[in-house]
This record gives C-alpha cells, sequence and structure tokens, in this order.
C-alpha cells in the first residue's frame, strides 16, 4: 500500500487538485487489481523480482569486466618503460651516439593508458600524427626528370644557427608527404635545432601536383631521393647531408646508401632508417596473414595506393600506357592486396618478370654491405607492420658492422613513438627527440674522422 502525506491545503484551487490526486490514484489502483485478477501470473513477488535484479546485475558486470580486460591485454596497460636495445660493434660510434644521445641511455615512458600498445600507436600515427602540429614554412622546389616526371620536394631553412651546415633530407612513408603532419611536427623540431631539411614528395602523392608520365613512386626506385639529394649539394656545395627515411622512406634510404647504380655526393655523410622491413619477400609473406591484424593494415595500405593512381588515371592508365604495358584497368581497381595490385600494375610499368622479383630488388638487405658511411637503424618489436622475425638479419648486421647501429624498443608501434602524459602525450614524441640527437652523433662522427685525417 503506498502512503502519501500532503500538507493541508489552504485554499479551494488546491483542495480541488488534492482531490483530482486521490480519484486518479484510486481509480489506478482498482484498474492494476483487476489485471492481477484477470492475470495473476502478471504478479511479481519481491523475491523474485530482486533475484531477477540481481542476476541481471551479476550478469552485467561480467560482461563489464570481461570487456576490461580484453581492453586492458589490448593496451598492453601491465607493461612498464625499458630502455632501448642497441647492437653496435662500433664501440667509437657508440660513444658519440651516447655522447649525443642520452636519452637511449633512458627508458622509453609511452603515453601510459595507451601507449604500451603497438596497434593503438599506429593506429592513432596514421589518423592523428601529432598533436598540436606546426606547419612549416618552406619552398617548394620542381625537377623535371629524364623519364618526364616531375618531382617535387619542399625546402626548409633552419631557425635557429648551428656550427655546422647540415641538410637533412627526408624521405617520408608509403605515399606520405611533406604535408604529412608527423613529417611536418619532425621538420620544425629539426629547424629549431639549427638543421636545414628536405622532404621529398613521392610522385603521385601531392593532390596539388599532378602527374606527367606513365609512373608513379615505388618501393625500391631510389632515382627521385637522389635527385633531390644532388639538387640539394648544387645549391648548397658545402653542406654535409644526413639522409633520413621513415618506413618505406628508411627502405628507400638505406638502399641508397648501398645502391652502386647511383653515383652518391661526397656530402652525405650517413644516414638513418625507421620502422621499415628490410625484406619486402618475406615482409609481404607476413602481411598476407591475418595474425596480429597485418591483413588489415595491408587492406590499408592497398587502398591508398590504388586510391593515387585513380586520381591520376587519366595519365597512369591512358590507352597508349595500358597498351604499353599490358595494363587491366579493371584488375588494378579490384586488386585487395598489394601483391595483387603490384602484379596488375606496378612490377608492368617498372618491367620485372613477377612481383617477386620486384620485391627483391626493393629489399634494403640485399644492399646493406655496399654501405660505407654511418648507419643508425630504428625499430620497435610491437610494431604490428613489420614482424620481429624480420629484425634478426638487422640486429646480425649492426653487429659485425663498423659506424652501424641498431636501435630496438620493446614500445612504440608504426612511427608512433608517443611518450609523456596519462592519456594526452606530448607534442614532440620520443623519435623527434632522438632523431635529431642521432643526427648530431652522426655529424660528430664525421668533424671526429676529418680531424684525425688532417692530423695525420
Amino acid at each position: 500500500m503506498v502512503r502519501i502525506e500532503l500538507e493541508t491545503c489552504k485554499d479551494d484551487q488546491s483542495q480541488s487538485q488534492v482531490n483530482n490526486f486521490y480519484d486518479s490514484y484510486s481509480q489506478s489502483k482498482l484498474f492494476l487489481l483487476q489485471v492481477f485478477n484477470e492475470y495473476p501470473t502478471f504478479v511479481i513477488s519481491s523475491q523474485n523480482f530482486y533475484r531477477d535484479i540481481l542476476t541481471m546485475s551479476t550478469a552485467f558486470l561480467t560482461a563489464v569486466a570481461v570487456i576490461l580486460c580484453i581492453l586492458f591485454r589490448l593496451l598492453n596497460v601491465n607493461s612498464q618503460p625499458l630502455k632501448p636495445s642497441l647492437w653496435c660493434f662500433d664501440e667509437t660510434f657508440l660513444d658519440c651516439i651516447f655522447k649525443i644521445a642520452p636519452v637511449l641511455r633512458e627508458p622509453y615512458i609511452p603515453t601510459r593508458l595507451w601507449g604500451f600498445s603497438g596497434h593503438v600507436q599506429t593506429v592513432l600515427h596514421s589518423i592523428v600524427g601529432r598533436v598540436k602540429c606546426p606547419w612549416p614554412l618552406g619552398e617548394r622546389v620542381y625537377l623535371s626528370l629524364f623519364d618526364g616526371s616531375t618531382l617535387t620536394y619542399d625546402l626548409y631553412q633552419p631557425l635557429n644557427e648551428h656550427e655546422d651546415d647540415i641538410t637533412v633530407a627526408i624521405c617520408p612513408g608509403i605515399g606520405n608527404t611533406s604535408e604529412s603532419v608527423y613529417i611536418r611536427t619532425f621538420v620544425h623540431y629539426a629547424q629549431c635545432h639549427g638543421y636545414r631539411t628536405a622532404v621529398l614528395n613521392h610522385i603521385g602523392a601531392l593532390a596539388s601536383v599532378q602527374v606527367t608520365s606513365y609512373r608513379i613512386f615505388t618501393y625500391g626506385h631510389t632515382g627521385d631521393f637522389d635527385a633531390m639529394v644532388h639538387n640539394l649539394v648544387a645549391k648548397y656545395p658545402t653542406t654535409n647531408v644526413v639522409a633520413v627515411g621513415f618506413s618505406l622512406g628508411g627502405n628507400l634510404v638505406t638502399k641508397y646508401m648501398g645502391d652502386k647504380t647511383h653515383k652518391r655526393p661526397d656530402n652525405v655523410i650517413g644516414g638513418i632508417s625507421i620502422c621499415q622491413g628490410y625484406n619486402a619477400v618475406e615482409g609481404t609473406k607476413w602481411l598476407l596473414n591475418w595474425q596480429n591484424f597485418r591483413r588489415f593494415y595491408l587492406y590499408v595500405m592497398t587502398e591508398n595506393m590504388k586510391t593515387i593512381i585513380m586520381k591520376h588515371r587519366h595519365i597512369l592508365l591512358s590507352e597508349e600506357v595500358k597498351t604499353r604495358y599490358s595494363l587491366n584497368e579493371r584488375e588494378i581497381i579490384s586488386a585487395a592486396t598489394l601483391p595483387e595490385l603490384d602484379e596488375a600494375y606496378t612490377r608492368r610499368v617498372h618491367n620485372f618478370d613477377t612481383a617477386n622479383d620486384m620485391y627483391r630488388w626493393s629489399s634494403s638487405l640485399n644492399y646493406l654491405d655496399n654501405i660505407d658511411k654511418p648507419m643508425i637503424f630504428i625499430n620497435s618489436k610491437d610494431d604490428p607492420l613489420v614482424p620481429e622475425d624480420l629484425l634478426s638479419p638487422i640486429r646480425d648486421y649492426a653487429s659485425k658492422r663498423s659506424k652501424t647501429c641498431y636501435v630496438e624498443l620493446a614500445h612504440g608501434g608504426h612511427l608512433g613513438f608517443y611518450e609523456g602524459g596519462l592519456v594526452y602525450p606530448n607534442p614532440v614524441t620520443w623519435l623527434d627527440r632522438t632523431l635529431v640527437a642521432l643526427i648530431g652523433s652522426i655529424v660528430m662522427m664525421t668533424n671526429d674522422n676529418a680531424l684525425k685525417k688532417t692530423a695525420a
């Protein structure tokens, strides 16, 4: 029984409202009694009611607990910050690195809530890039290549003075340009430390620059990067050039440093590669597996490449080009993976018999022995695009080769390396800070060697 107490009404209107309330309540009560008499199964006992509520609460809490366990597992929040692992046979080179980059002696501390997950770092890098990203001001340089291609790169001058004239030649990741957020952040940070920077815009990747020949960029074509470097040296004959490559760009920079088909200028004093896979043949096999969601990342990369091709289809898929290279536009559009796209388009345009032949030609692993300048390689073990099995060869190489260092982190994902904070990371990442320091290490190594030669 419901008991309702009301204060004494002081006027007729209030009394009328009370009477209406009681009438409505009485009618509702009679109606409920009639329903319960006609349908007794609808009567709810308090004992069953509370039992059902407790059962629902237990099931709900169990579901929440399972979801939280899965989430904590994916976020890997039980991990702890770890120091980077280094492989370096050359103790002199290692001393130079530690002098200029003491950050490598310290633990890398990812963003606490989600930074220990390689997947989250990779996805955020792809979608967000960097927080509070600056937009550095530079000039765009246009180059006409012998095959009719129009190559562009963006040139940025230093914002502060540096005792040496250093130019950082940057090769971005697949489909990326000087307008990519992570590139802009690193460029600005390098400018603030007195470095001139130049960023290669992969042919076809910039929406504002039309393709003027039959091709776009590819995994192993180092001619575009070589053209940019030679143009930089022509503009600044006394500058020293450090090549820096991200992901696909890391593969191109490494291959460029060991590729004998190009006459590399003496101004190039070293290179740094970040998050590359070294072996395109084996790497492609791994990406075709669903394990660790690699097939999903492969799908995204494939769609991005197809978007670039279709954006310039009036040139790349003209009737003349399709006839010359035996291209089937329907096969290109329907390609579901990069190997399918490379079979239908890329290997044909670049005159390879098979896609695997092109992958072997592209893989920087096959050019390591020809490198004669200081090189630094950086990878993370939780990179979903580069499985740990692909990292063994570079560990072995750095363990036996002079002027070479391999840096491996437990966390960081693919080009993420966010650090600091609980949820919101620092604007400058661990990678940005470390790269600028490593460039200084290569410069220091070069200057020390020059002094030794002069003294001798």
